[in-house]
């Protein structure tokens, strides 16, 4: 099993969630919808400096699944060059 978390510009967060859903049905994630950070030189702080915001989305995926989320995200990443667009994978157990 893998823990994914996807961070990402606000703005891409319906292409995302779409594009996981339509290619895994049945997917099962959490979004947390409004996160602040920086990324890189990109300050994401929902505020007049820095107006933009990002969200997270964690899932839980079985360990076949991995690949075929690296390529939906992939595809995401490739429609939004400039977005930001991260994915990040660790082995993980229910305990």
């Amino acid at each position: 099993m893998y823990r994914i978390e996807i961070i990402s510009n606000k703005s891409v967060e319906e292409d995302i969630t779409e594009a996981l859903e339509n290619y895994m049905p049945g997917i099962l994630y959490t979004t947390l919808p409004m996160v602040y950070g920086r990324g890189g030189d990109d300050y994401k702080m929902g505020n007049a400096t820095w107006p933009e915001t990002n969200f997270v989305m964690i899932s839980y995926i079985k360990d076949e699944e991995i690949d075929r989320i690296k390529e939906i995200i992939r595809s995401v990443k490739e429609k939004f060059k400039g977005e930001g667009i991260k994915l990040f994978a660790v082995k993980a157990e229910e305990l």
